[in-house]
């Protein structure tokens, strides 16, 4: 490891949601220590108060900056420059940048700083330390900053090109949200097909649970899959309707085109 990998303070700038969570993913895992910890957020957040309490610095005085070994950008798209010019003059020659925003190059991060900039996207998972990450940066130091931030929080997956963050952010970033949202839609038909609501509920999110359990054995998903669908029963008949129809993978084909269409809107 380098020596600015090693020691000086690690800054988020901006603590949303996906903020917060890299926050107590650091927190939770020892990856970022509090103390080493400096939060910069316009508002009030239940996680920088958080780490606050527990020895973090939260907005302090700018020439604190300089001894960071990260800068981590965590602030919407749309305000990044004004968020990230007042800070540079502040930063030491050794603080390496990492952003989590979508859609913003790491070429203009990399001019407006004067300095490589790695890109990670992580899902909010990392809050409970089993994340999952796609990494990229044209420069192999700043790029192995990011590994040792994200890396004990998220499995971190390298990308071969930048022009790949937008696709991973799609079937990554965005994927929990739209398993949810499959997931309530089946509470919804089991609910259809006449079981209350918060026993589909209670079904579908243990069903949830169960097929993340599986997941974590590193199996093959078709492997999983089968060993669900036993051939002429139920599980392979619903498999058997959706392909039928086409629905599941125009669904997700839909999905992921418009979620990385809209990451190359910003």
């Amino acid at each position: 490891m380098t020596p600015s990998a090693s020691s000086g303070p690690v800054v988020l700038l901006g603590c949303g949601r996906l903020g917060s969570a890299i926050v107590e993913g650091w927190l939770k895992t020892g990856a970022v220590a509090p103390f080493d910890l400096i939060i910069l957020t316009p508002s009030d957040k239940p996680a920088a108060e958080a780490a606050k309490a527990r020895g973090a610095r939260v907005n302090p005085p700018m020439d604190q900056l300089g001894s960071a070994r990260a800068l981590v950008l965590a602030v919407k798209p749309a305000m990044w420059r004004a968020a990230l010019e007042p800070l540079v003059a502040h930063l030491g020659e050794r603080t390496q940048l990492v952003s989590v925003m979508a859609g913003v190059p790491a070429a203009d991060i990399a001019q407006a700083a004067g300095r490589a900039a790695a890109r990670v996207m992580p899902t909010t998972a990392v809050a409970q330390g089993r994340g999952v990450a796609a990494l990229w940066s044209a420069d192999s130091e700043t790029r192995e900053m990011a590994r040792d931030l994200f890396s004990p929080m998220a499995d971190v997956v390298d990308l071969e090109a930048e022009a790949q963050i937008d696709a991973a952010t799609a079937v990554a970033g965005s994927a929990p949200a739209f398993i949810y949202a499959f997931v309530q839609a089946l509470a919804e038909a089991g609910q259809a097909q006449g079981l209350s609501r918060e026993a589909a509920r209670r079904l579908t999110r243990g069903a949830l649970r169960s097929a993340g359990a599986g997941v974590e054995t590193d199996e093959a998903l078709e492997a999983l899959i089968a060993r669900i669908a036993s051939p002429g029963g139920t599980t392979r008949a619903g498999l058997d309707a959706m392909s039928a129809s086409g629905d599941l993978q125009r669904a997700a084909t839909t999905a992921v085109t418009a979620a990385v269409r809209r990451a190359r809107s910003f």
